[in-house]
This record gives C-alpha cells, sequence and structure tokens, in this order.
C-alpha cells in the first residue's frame, strides 16, 4: 500500500448542512477524483428505536449531505443507499424508526435493504473464514464506495467504524456465519468485497455502552479518509486505543491492508488526536467489561472446548446484546434484577448464583466446579443470538421484556411481512 494515506478531521459542533457540506467537499478536493458512474453509500444502520436507540446510527442528516454532494459531480449515473441492519430485525424498521426513508426521500436517493435486494455469490480470495459470500447486488455493482461509519465503542471488537461497518454488508442469512471467536477474522474477510473509496464519518456524536442502544458522547468531529485501514488508525487512538490493540485491525494489516502504524497515515484539520484522546478518556463503556456492570447477576466466562479461546463473539456477546437492549429500554433494569449467574464456555472454577437461577448458556457451556444456586437452567444454541436471549434473561432475572412491548412487537410483524413482499417482488422483476 504505498499511496498516501489521509485522515482529515473537522470540527463540526452539530448537523448543521453548511458545516457538514464544507467538510465533505474538502474530502472529495483531497481524494483527487469525482465519483463517477453507479455510486452506493453505506451507513450504519444496525438498529434504532424512537423511544430508546437514537444513537447507535450514522446521522441521516449527514448521509443526505454527501448524497447531495455526490449528485454534483457529472459523471454519477446512479446513487443508493444500502445498508442491512441487525441480525432478526427487519432493515427497513431502523430505516423508519431512523429516520432515514424521509431523508430518501427528501435528498431523493432510494434507502434499500441489502436483504431485500438480490446478491451476487462472489468467491474471496483472502477470505480465511468466509470462502464465499453472498455479495449485494449493490456493493458488487458499484463503481464508486462511500462508507459512513458511526464511530462507537464495541462490546467485543474494541471500537466500530470504517472496518466494522462491513458486518452490515452481509445479508442476515449469512450475518451469524463464524460470528464467534473467529469474528475479528470474519470483519476482514469481508473487506475484501467492501473496500470503499471514501469513508465518511460521524463523530459529531459518539456511541459507548451496547452499540446497537448506544449512549451519545458528543465529540463534535467528522472524519473523512481515503483509506479505511488508516480512518480506523486513527479512530482506534481517539477512542483510547493503540491500533495493534483493535484486534480487526491488526488482522486487516497482517493481511497486506495497509499499515497500522500511526506515522504511515497524514492527518490534516483543525483538531488534533491528541485532544479528542484527552476528551473521550473520562468515558466508560459499559458492556465492554461485564464484571463492571452494577447489577446482581454475575458473570462467567469460560473458553471454547475445541478452541481453547474465549468466544468473544459467540454467545457472551448476545449476553451483553440483550441486557444492553433490555436497560437501555428500562433504564435501572439490570441494577434491579434478581441475583443469579450468567454462565458461558468452559468455565474452570466455582460459580456462585447465590439464591437465584445459574443460566449456562451455550451448547458447550459447562462449569468445571461447584455450582451454588436455587437451580440452574440451561439455553440451547451456537452462537445464540440477543434475540433468542431476549426471550429468557428478562423471565429469569425479573426484568422488564422487549418482547413485550405493545408498540413495538407489531412493528416488528408488520415490517417482517412488508420485507418478505418486497423481497418476492425485488426477486420476480
Amino acid at each position: 500500500m504505498t499511496k498516501d494515506r489521509w485522515v482529515l478531521l473537522r470540527r463540526v459542533d452539530s448537523y448543521d448542512h453548511a458545516a457538514m457540506d464544507a467538510v465533505v467537499t474538502e474530502g472529495f478536493e483531497l481524494l483527487g477524483r469525482s465519483p463517477a458512474g453507479r455510486v452506493l453509500i453505506k451507513p450504519n444502520v444496525v438498529f434504532a428505536n424512537r423511544n430508546y436507540s437514537q444513537h447507535a446510527f450514522t446521522h441521516p442528516d449527514l448521509v443526505g449531505t454527501v448524497a447531495d454532494r455526490v449528485r454534483s459531480f457529472a459523471g454519477v449515473t446512479d446513487l443508493a443507499v444500502g445498508e442491512s441492519g441487525g441480525f432478526a430485525i427487519p432493515t427497513r424498521l431502523n430505516f423508519k424508526e431512523s429516520g432515514y426513508y424521509d431523508m430518501g426521500r427528501t435528498h431523493g436517493v432510494p434507502v434499500i435493504d441489502f436483504n431485500e435486494d438480490t446478491s451476487v455469490k462472489v468467491r474471496l480470495n483472502r477470505g480465511v473464514c468466509h470462502k464465499t459470500l453472498l455479495c449485494p447486488r449493490l456493493i458488487h455493482d458499484a463503481d464508486f464506495k462511500i462508507w459512513m461509519p458511526k464511530l462507537k465503542y464495541h462490546i467485543c471488537c474494541e471500537i466500530t467504524n470504517a472496518l466494522k461497518l462491513n458486518i452490515g454488508s452481509l445479508l442476515h442469512k449469512e450475518r451469524m456465519l463464524f460470528h464467534d471467536d473467529r469474528l475479528n477474522d470474519k470483519i476482514v474477510d469481508i473487506l475484501e468485497v467492501g473496500y470503499p473509496d471514501l469513508v465518511v464519518t460521524d463523530a459529531v456524536i459518539i456511541g459507548h455502552g451496547f452499540e446497537s442502544c448506544a449512549k451519545p458522547f458528543h465529540l463534535g468531529l467528522v472524519m473523512v479518509s481515503n483509506d479505511p485501514v488508516a480512518a480506523d488508525v486513527v479512530a482506534a487512538q481517539i477512542l483510547g486505543y493503540r491500533p495493534e490493540e483493535v484486534h480487526h485491525l491488526r488482522i486487516a494489516s497482517e493481511r497486506g491492508y495497509g499499515s497500522i502504524d500511526p506515522a504511515s497515515v497524514r492527518v490534516l484539520g483543525d483538531v488534533g488526536i491528541e485532544e479528542l484522546a484527552e476528551r473521550t478518556a473520562g468515558i466508560e463503556s459499559q458492556f465492554q467489561d461485564m464484571q463492571k456492570l452494577d447489577t446482581p447477576i454475575r458473570f462467567y466466562e469460560g473458553i471454547g472446548p475445541n478452541t481453547g479461546r474465549i468466544c468473544y463473539g459467540g454467545c457472551m456477546a448476545a449476553v451483553k446484546g440483550s441486557l444492553g437492549t433490555i436497560d437501555a429500554r428500562r433504564p435501572g433494569s439490570l441494577k434491579n434484577a434478581k441475583e443469579g449467574a450468567i454462565v458461558t464456555g468452559v468455565y474452570e472454577g466455582d460459580v456462585d448464583a447465590g439464591s437465584g437461577v445459574c443460566l449456562l448458556i451455550g451448547d458447550c457451556t459447562e462449569v468445571k466446579g461447584t455450582i451454588r444456586a436455587g437451580r440452574t437452567k440451561r439455553v440451547k444454541g451456537c452462537p445464540i443470538g440477543a434475540v433468542q436471549l431476549t426471550s429468557v434473561l428478562p423471565f429469569v432475572f425479573g426484568m422488564p421484556s422487549p418482547l413485550l412491548d405493545a408498540r413495538d412487537v407489531p412493528l416488528v410483524v408488520i415490517n417482517s411481512i412488508e420485507k418478505f413482499v418486497n423481497k418476492v417482488r425485488n426477486r420476480a422483476f
């Protein structure tokens, strides 16, 4: 990778169109070439809920600003916004809850769920886990790709920015494949088909805690880069990590996607990494370390029986996601939960659930020690999804369940039906 790799950091205090457009325009000037042909904008719309999750997604006003700027280039023949949101929730529902369909109508750009569109099976030359992928048509056919991540801390992958954004390139049917102790390898596999020409990061308000129901922190920044690895090198430092501490970033470098030495990246703009890192230094990102949660539930994380490694992207990630959603929807749910214990993997040692339930999560989970509990219960699966656990954890530990929400459950059903109908229609025509 011998190209000039740069990251532009500009202060943008709010989602003001003029301020955002100035940064985006400068980014295209630095890029030195104009978008042409079929252009795809891929934001992060992993999850959205009008009542309790409004800081997990790339702000639609920034996406609309980029779309307007792209349309100003004469060589652009087609423009679309595409995404595949979190597993088991219809992406079209996330689009509605986040205001993306409204943005699309305002700016004249189609907003498309990859799962409702057609796809192309592609073979990967660098893939370690994925040897083939069902690549969404919009990604496969794009002549120019603009990735627009939301800068956030991540519960099991340190940060989410340009590289982690590619999980949303997967169709739901392949999303959970290798979503276990191989998650960071999986992220880098997808980079082969999801390598952007330009990265525009929404860091006006960044997220911490559980990234799909992120808590907000005002950073007042928009980042633009011509290289996804360079973008993540800078993003990692802003969030307080050395680049080599972000596992998927280190793996990407090892596979030849570019150096992660900070000195290899040219940083431009009106604010420095050091100042931004000082501002984020006091953030305690909940759910990265379950032992720091204020709850009577105790957590015991063991290793995989066949790998000898902690399955960070598997069952415990689902536990974090489920509890993060429950507590975001009804703050204080974790603090007021019934006592008990959650175990994942093969745990060497004793487990204390008090008088409550010891919940063994996953097919491989076992305790090589003594269990002290009122009773023991197992939830089967490998890996288990957060939605599946959300049907269990609230009732075991006495917390309010999102699955009983009178507003949200009908919306999931209705949008699932709409997704099916639209998928059939798109495949037919």
